[in-house]
């Protein structure tokens, strides 16, 4: 089992960045892909970004991809979502997730573990 639990969240301007945090619970966190997602009011959640349980290998949306950063620090066992030039569509609760195994997904079904999600508010 893996609890975890974001932080971070919070009104920013556009233009402007934000940094997300993530705190997982558990001894074998350098096991698991981990993940972020978001929904926005009246919309199905979505993908966001992924990282490989090393580091070395991410996925981002192509919504955000050269805006947003997935980190990870295995001996802190948190993962950090950076977030830059951010516009009032990225508004949203965002999620973190993780799954076992070292394949990376874009889609909800393959993360069994899911955060409370923090919200990411941005104004025009």
């Amino acid at each position: 089992q893996v609890q975890l639990v974001e932080s971070g969240g919070g009104l920013v301007q556009a233009g402007g960045s934000l940094g997300l945090s993530c705190l997982a619970s558990g001894r074998t966190f350098s096991s698991y892909t981990m993940g972020w997602f978001r929904q926005a009011p009246g919309k199905e959640r979505e993908f966001v970004a992924s990282i490989s349980w090393s580091g070395g290998v991410t996925l981002y949306a192509d919504s955000v991809k050269g805006r947003f950063t997935i980190s990870r620090d295995n001996a802190k066992n948190t993962v950090y979502l950076q977030m830059n030039s951010l516009k009032p569509e990225d508004t949203a609760v965002y999620y973190c997730t993780a799954r076992s195994g070292s394949s990376l997904y874009a889609t909800i079904r393959q993360y069994p573990y899911w955060g409370q999600g923090t919200q990411v508010t941005v104004s025009s």
